[in-house]
């Protein structure tokens, strides 16, 4: 499925996740963790379907899980206690404070694999690359590596199993010498391959002072509506936080600001930012089935 948002100019892109990630991790408010988990989780699934149903089935709800759980193990603060456990308090603000803390983990790694799916290494470099050429050049590699020696590894793997040196031939100790042999090939791959990158932006004159790049990006009329918006929300949104409308104070004893109708409003901004990209996918959707229809 086409994200629209994603071809948005990567100004627009990156101030959109700079925004939602800085905001997942300071506000621990329990209203703002859950719009930011459920948008997270949506935009997640329509960029990458069935992968991310299964990421966030099998890897972010245990965790989420897991760290909820742990929290009230190992904190005991808090005035409502709940139980004692060996002579430890198990307690009502421990308890809370450990699934919010375990909601903005999760929202933020999800945020974060939504980055890697629409911020590729080509819009990083178009941002930092004037900037700090050698660090955005190191950067972009980096976050291209993992994607990158997992596809490698499955053709050396894949060469490795026709000659019948792949790690599900022979006993315990042949799979083992064959696994040893194929990451020792992707270790040779993967120097080669960096002493190559480096020779060829060398030669190309990255990073010296004068070049000039060709890029495709513009800054059209589309691009700035969409930043002037969420510019906005965000203006809107810090301007709650100064007002004190994401507040929350856990320890000693849980307290929590009386919701009035320009709370509602923060909500409703910060449900609107973090659902700006599916917004913008759904209204891309209804413009082309209109445009269809009229062939």
């Amino acid at each position: 499925m086409k994200d629209t948002f994603s071809t948005f100019h990567p100004v627009v892109n990156f101030v959109y996740f700079l925004a939602v990630i800085a905001f997942s991790m300071f506000f621990m408010h329990p209203v703002f963790l859950g719009i930011s988990l459920v948008c997270s989780m949506i935009y997640s699934i329509y960029l990458n379907g069935g992968k991310a149903v299964r990421f966030n089935l099998l890897y972010m709800l245990p965790t989420l899980l897991f760290f909820a759980v742990m929290n009230p193990v190992f904190n005991h603060a808090g005035a409502t206690i709940l139980v004692y456990v060996n002579d430890n308090p198990i307690t009502l603000e421990s308890i809370l404070y450990g699934f919010a803390a375990a909601a903005m983990f999760v929202s933020v790694i999800i945020w974060f694999s939504c980055y890697n799916a629409v911020m590729t290494s080509d819009k990083f470099i178009y941002l930092f690359g004037r900037v700090i050429p050698a660090m955005s050049l190191i950067l972009s590699m980096v976050l291209r590596l993992v994607p990158k020696f997992k596809a490698q590894i499955h053709v050396i793997s894949n060469a490795q199993k026709c000659v019948g040196r792949d790690v599900s031939n022979g006993n315990i100790f042949q799979k083992a010498r064959n696994g040893m042999k194929i990451l020792s090939i992707l270790t040779t791959w993967a120097l080669e391959n960096a002493i190559d990158t480096a020779d060829s932006m060398k030669s190309r004159g990255y990073g010296l002072k004068g070049r000039t790049s060709f890029s495709n990006f513009r800054f059209d009329t589309r691009d700035r509506i969409a930043f002037i918006v969420m510019i906005l929300l965000i203006a809107f949104l810090l301007f709650g936080a100064l007002a004190g409308e994401n507040n929350i104070v856990y320890f000693p004893a849980i307290w929590i600001k009386p919701v009035s109708f320009l709370s509602v409003l923060i909500y409703f901004a910060y449900g609107g930012l973090c659902l700006l990209p599916m917004v913008v996918n759904i209204w891309e959707d209804i413009k082309w089935a209109r445009l269809q229809s009229k062939i």
